[in-house]
């Protein structure tokens, strides 16, 4: 075995590893190699591991795929499970969708286990890629600081243990050890950007932009975004206000940040409020602080953003959730609990629905909240039909609570996270 691959897991998951791991395994020479390294690791600092396979039903080979991952993880022992994503129906970018997806059913999946972190089986070649695609897009310091070791997403903790190892090294240890692996022709499809980018570095080497070039211009890239990040965060500490669920920023202390945390703070705002992921388009951003500077309101990604006296709020965009409807029971718009002081004042007749403009004409006592009369539209209410019951966030509690799922502390924090 390469001295290198065992130190590979140490350095991602010691001195504090998980109790439980999950392994993302397709069949493929990269999480194959994992898997069989994940299984050593794990026995010796005694850490329950389970390996999941996502089939996205796009080839027929792929339930075969999958039933040969279920074999090799009960031959070494290792519980396995095989997810299906059959949710594609031609429209947009398909393998984002599928990406998209397959971290969600994971995340899922793992949850459902006790599980929170699971390893994927990325490697130095996959990071190289993804720099020259990203490059081809025009990508600022976030996107080419490409795939980080460790990040966290849908409530899951994602960990890359191989991201520094060559996909060659990873392929003479299955050889040596006589395991078989997967071969996608998906891999060899020239009409794909990521088959485009492998194929273009063998052109690229006599300049000296390999791998390991690549690699290192990622990890520049990602010191560059850590600190970012963290006067990011200082500023926010300064000039961000939460309020309701929105985003309040002080315009004055935000127009003496630089344009590039101006940005960050405003994409955190609106992935938070919408509890979205993906940063919006660096054009749509320019069109909103356009905008803004006009003294106009926009809209974003279901957000609602507009200058109000001397802040600039963010907040949730009626239209984004005039239609949703729920049991008090349970989560409004994925980030709101209603629940009565008193148990016995709920009923199933109760809906927490937006109070809109016709629940705010009922709420008699808005104004004393000191919110703006088109924010507190977009925020829940309690509905017995076409009644209000109660509308916490607008003066109108009448023994209710409502409550966020993640605090301000979970905002701040989402600044330092990538």
């Amino acid at each position: 075995m390469p001295e290198r691959l065992p130190n590979c897991l140490s350095e991602a998951f010691l001195p504090h590893p998980p109790a439980a791991m999950g392994v993302a395994v397709s069949g493929g020479s990269d999480s194959m190699a994992l898997l069989h390294l994940l299984c050593e690791f794990c026995a010796a600092k005694h850490i329950r591991l389970q390996a999941v396979t996502v089939d996205h039903c796009l080839r027929p080979e792929a339930a075969g795929e999958a039933a040969h991952v279920a074999q090799v993880c009960a031959n070494i022992g290792v519980p396995h499970d095989t997810l299906v994503w059959d949710a594609w129906r031609g429209e947009g970018n398909l393998q984002n969708a599928a990406r998209h997806g397959r971290y969600q059913a994971m995340a899922s999946w793992a949850k459902e286990r006790g599980i929170d972190t699971i390893a994927t089986g990325h490697t130095a070649d996959d990071q190289a890629e993804t720099v020259l695609m990203r490059l081809a897009r025009r990508s600022g310091v976030d996107g080419l600081s490409a795939m980080s070791g460790r990040t966290l997403r849908d409530g899951i903790t994602w960990v890359r243990p191989l991201l520094r190892t060559r996909r060659e090294v990873l392929r003479s240890y299955l050889t040596h050890r006589g395991i078989h692996w997967v071969e996608d022709p998906s891999n060899k499809d020239a009409r794909y950007d990521r088959i485009k980018a492998r194929n273009a570095m063998e052109h690229l080497a006599p300049l000296g932009i390999d791998a390991e070039a690549l690699g290192e211009v990622a990890e520049n890239m990602e010191t560059a975004r850590r600190a970012l990040e963290w006067h990011t965060f200082l500023a926010a500490k300064h000039l961000v206000t939460l309020d309701a669920g929105a985003v309040l920023f002080n315009e004055a202390e935000l127009n003496l940040q630089p344009v590039e945390v101006q940005r960050r703070l405003m994409i955190k705002a609106i992935n938070w409020v919408t509890q979205g992921y993906y940063a919006p388009r660096r054009g749509a951003l320019a069109n909103l602080w356009a905008a803004l500077s006009d003294g106009q309101a926009a809209t974003m990604n279901g957000c609602h953003i507009r200058r109000i006296g001397s802040r600039i709020w963010v907040f949730r965009e009626l239209n984004a959730v005039r239609n949703l409807d729920t049991a008090t029971g349970g989560l409004w718009d994925g980030r709101w609990s209603l629940t009565a002081h008193h148990p016995n004042a709920q009923d199933a007749d109760l809906r927490v629905r937006a109070l809109g403009l016709e629940g705010l004409e009922q709420c008699t006592d808005w104004r004393i909240t000191g919110r703006p009369h088109v924010m507190l539209q977009s925020t829940p209410g309690v509905w017995r039909g076409d009644t209000l019951v109660a509308a916490p966030l607008a003066g109108c509690a009448q023994n209710w609570h409502a409550e966020l799922v993640e605090d301000q502390d979970t905002f701040f924090a989402s600044l330092l996270s990538h």
